[in-house]
């Protein structure tokens, strides 16, 4: 009889999972998977060669069983097993899986399991397990190969999301938030804007709900009982910051990312100004990814300027950066060489005492 992969059942009906796993939202099933005419798959499936199973559903999702007779990836002293996604899927499956043994096409109860495993499944034919399954020597001596045929039996068991709402449906293709892209188009298109900024030379209009509900400075300034005394000839004028950081901060106000800065050789000025318009109105999230990128510029030349501004505006975080820097008795008899080093001495006196401790015995 010549080899041939062949399904024997799909999931008709769920059974337990094997090791009495029984997660909250979750489904589960099983499939066979028979190989016969083994003693030919020596001579005509090559190694990484496959049998595979036709589709079969667990959970709301299609997978296949394959069968490595000759092993995979150049072990050939293995059969080889591998549960597939059979398709495209936007979000991860995550799922649990049993590879077992069926001794005969009519007995469904597993024996001698051989894996036990949990896997992530994300792009179809490229998530998937597999398991060197057993060797080939062991199999051909155990009863498991019978009539010059054996049976594959896989359980599946699909892990969703407890907290999530339903069962999401593997045919339809959520998309992620797009908010803030409609907000972005809402401020370039300046559709609907009632507030105008002067900042410098520049103008820039904006919406006042928008700003509100995401700076409490901004709520103050355009709700409260100081909104009146702000706005000169129909404008709020911004003083002590460039229009440039302003645009950036507006940009981030809409977007919520961070603000792409290109490559200009004083990067590390404009972020330091991005952070203290950040402090100024109360944009938590944008000061942190202004710390962030400012460790990045942190040097022999900039530490004293750096580490002065996140005393001023409380960094802890890039402080730290700052003295991780100096701890380096390298970097700190460099540093203590600069003029910005005297400067930081006499404007941060506490920064001094903090540094003092750090680098006493």
């Amino acid at each position: 009889m010549p080899f041939a992969g062949v399904s024997l059942i799909q999931d008709g009906r769920l059974l337990p999972f094997p090791s009495a796993i029984n997660d909250a939202g979750s489904a589960s099933g099983y499939h066979l998977l028979a190989v016969e005419g083994y003693s030919r798959t020596k001579a005509d499936v090559l190694n990484g060669r496959h049998i595979e199973s036709r589709s079969f559903r667990v959970g709301g999702y299609l997978w296949r069983l394959r069968c490595y007779p000759n092993g995979s990836s150049g072990i050939a002293d293995f059969i080889a097993a591998s549960l597939i996604l059979a398709q495209d899927v936007a979000m991860p499956v995550k799922a649990k899986y049993v590879f077992s043994f069926i001794d005969q096409a009519d007995k469904q109860d597993p024996s001698h399991i051989r894996a036990r495993k949990e896997s992530e499944f994300s792009v179809k034919y490229h998530g998937k397990c597999q398991t060197e399954f057993i060797r080939r020597s062991a199999l051909e001596s155990s009863e498991h190969l019978k009539d010059d045929s054996f049976t594959i039996r896989c359980d599946v068991l699909v892990v969703e999301d407890v907290d999530s709402k339903g069962t999401p449906s593997p045919f339809v293709t959520v998309p992620p938030p797009d908010m803030q892209r409609h907000f972005t188009d809402l401020l370039m298109a300046k559709e609907g804007t009632d507030v105008t900024f002067k900042v410098g030379a520049e103008t820039f209009a904006a919406h006042r709900c928008v700003l509100a509900a995401r700076s409490r400075v901004f709520k103050a300034e355009l709700f409260g009982p100081m909104k009146e005394g702000i706005v000169t000839a129909g404008a709020i004028f911004v003083e002590d910051m460039d229009a440039h950081v302003f645009r950036e901060m507006l940009a981030f106000i809409y977007s919520d990312t961070e603000p792409e800065m290109g490559k200009e050789d004083d990067e590390d000025v404009i972020w330091q100004q991005l952070l203290v318009a950040a402090d100024r109105y109360d944009l938590q999230r944008l000061k942190l990814m202004c710390e962030d990128n400012l460790c990045r510029f942190i040097n022999v030349n900039t530490t004293t300027a750096i580490l002065a501004l996140s005393e001023s505006h409380s960094c802890d975080g890039l402080k730290k950066a700052c003295y991780d820097f100096l701890g380096t008795p390298g970097n700190l008899k460099a540093v203590l060489a600069t003029d910005g080093f005297d400067h930081l001495a006499k404007s941060c006196p506490f920064v001094m005492k903090e540094l003092i401790a750090m680098l006493a015995p």
